[in-house]
């Protein structure tokens, strides 16, 4: 039926919680920043953290007016947050900030049920395995290794590496030019409905909706082909391996 399963990654195969506005997040965060120099109140690092954030989001802008949808690398964030203390940070620094953030803001993280089963399947029938995330790879390789994903797709597509995201075609067209695919071969997986459902419609591929307890608010049409409403990943085998 479909050679090509592409996955949209948290709220479809990973379930997570994580929270951002933690002043204890800010306040272990800024402890690490001062053990290598760079100083910061936790408020003052929170505020420069969004300041850089919003710098960044214009670099990118400029950069490439073409994209709809941009994403930033943290990565050149958490850098700067060094750098403007007069530290120069290695990129072994970078790498663990980066982890430790991701850590003291995971409430937890997790596979859903079904998840490997699924994937098993899927590689047991000959078919290929993308992913096409919205996430930062900072964060998003260290979960997959984790987890033991990694080993089972074709091909990765982070959207902070290309400094564009889904919903936006252009992110779609980069996974498809880089691999190879076919539209007409491949089939979309996710549980937004507007950045999987609505960004596949839009670029002209088939796609499945599963409805989890973090998906966002369905606001207007789902255009998916198949639609699962309940979370059962187990569903997703049934309705599209034939």
């Amino acid at each position: 039926m479909y050679k090509n399963y592409i996955f949209d990654l948290y709220g479809t195969l990973i379930d997570i919680n994580t929270d951002e506005w933690s002043a204890q997040l800010w306040k272990k965060t800024a402890i690490l920043y001062g053990y290598k120099g760079a100083h910061y109140t936790y408020r003052e690092l929170q505020r420069e953290y969004g300041r850089l954030i919003d710098k960044e989001k214009k670099a990118v802008h400029r950069r490439h007016p073409e994209y709809k949808v941009i994403d930033i690398k943290l990565d050149k964030v958490f850098r700067a947050l060094y750098t403007q203390k007069g530290v120069k940070p290695s990129k072994n620094d970078i790498q663990f900030i980066a982890s430790a953030f991701r850590c003291f803001s995971t409430k937890y993280i997790k596979l859903y049920d079904g998840v490997i089963d699924l994937l098993d399947t899927l590689k047991a029938n000959g078919k290929k395995i993308y992913l096409l995330s919205n996430a930062q790879r900072c964060f998003t390789e260290n979960e997959l290794n984790m987890l033991g994903l990694t080993e089972y797709f074709d091909g990765i597509c982070i959207s902070s590496d290309e400094e564009c995201s889904k919903p936006d075609r252009n992110y779609y067209q980069i996974l498809f030019d880089r691999y190879g695919l076919k539209k007409h071969e491949s089939i979309m997986i996710g549980n937004d409905w507007q950045s999987d459902i609505g960004g596949a419609a839009d670029f002209g591929i088939d796609s499945l909706y599963i409805h989890q307890s973090i998906s966002p608010v369905i606001e207007g049409k789902l255009r998916s082909t198949y639609t699962v409403m309940d979370g059962d990943v187990f569903k997703i085998k049934k309705l599209t391996v034939k």
